[in-house]
């Protein structure tokens, strides 16, 4: 009930009812307004501030944000790059416990990614944690066995740092490519404790698909679960090259 008093309200903010730095009705006034209780009044309004809509000041209610709110607070950038010497480089956020360790099988998306389904894989669990603003996040890393079989060194140190399970990739002379799947869901307890989430906050998960280019074939499969209501998700973008129409009639003749 207080996600659709929340969802009305800021209909209402989006188109105007509710301007800049007014104030919203206060509980009383919505327990009236929507015919709810108290504590469902309270909860809407919490959502309102989690949609970045509104602030709240103690004795003097929720004002509406300018310009609908703000960008959340924790900036993650997924972006990889290369540096001139061929080292891999990726952004992220430092890690705050000592990485565990153990064996799985794959189920789920990821094994849906790297269609291996029931098939084991090493497993990578680590939480992060941003400095600067105190959020905390779960990086999994999934090492299918046959990968680990064709590449060894792997399997030797799979909780080495991503951008060294990368370089190890590429040392074994494959090329690689990356795929990244977003999607969002509400959190299972033990999610909502690991990562301090109230019950009504949205999870945002990333899985990331490293691929052999050459052969298409998947290789590791990176999982991170991020707060979605304060975290926003930052790629640096490069266009791919498309077939021009005259080359993709060169292709058509010739074969």
């Amino acid at each position: 009930m207080y996600l659709q008093v929340a969802q009305r309200m800021a209909t209402d903010i989006k188109r105007g009812r509710y301007h800049p730095g007014d104030l919203l009705p206060s509980e009383s006034q919505m327990v009236e307004m929507y015919g709810v209780g108290k504590h469902t009044a309270r909860a809407a309004v919490a959502e309102l501030r989690r949609m970045g809509l509104v602030e709240s000041q103690q004795g003097k209610g929720s004002r509406v944000l300018p310009s609908g709110g703000v960008l959340p607070a924790t900036q993650v950038d997924r972006s990889i790059s290369r540096t001139a010497k061929g080292s891999w480089v990726s952004s992220g956020i430092t890690a705050s416990e000592s990485a565990a360790v153990s064996r799985t099988a794959l189920d789920g998306p990821p094994a849906v990614l790297l269609d291996q389904q029931d098939q084991d894989a090493i497993n990578v669990d680590r939480m992060m944690h941003d400095p600067a603003t105190g959020a905390r996040m779960a990086h999994r890393v999934l090492i299918p066995m046959a990968t680990a079989a064709d590449v060894p060194s792997l399997a030797e140190q799979p909780d080495a740092e991503i951008t060294d399970l990368y370089q190890q990739l590429a040392d074994a002379g494959l090329t690689l490519s990356f795929t990244e799947h977003v999607t969002a869901r509400a959190p299972y307890p033990d999610e909502r404790t690991a990562l301090g989430l109230s019950d009504s906050s949205p999870l945002l998960i990333t899985y990331r698909l490293t691929v052999d280019t050459a052969h298409g074939r998947p290789l590791l499969c990176e999982e991170l679960k991020v707060p979605a209501a304060t975290s926003q998700l930052v790629y640096s973008i490069t266009p791919a090259k498309t077939a021009t129409k005259r080359s993709a009639r060169r292709r058509s003749n010739s074969a």
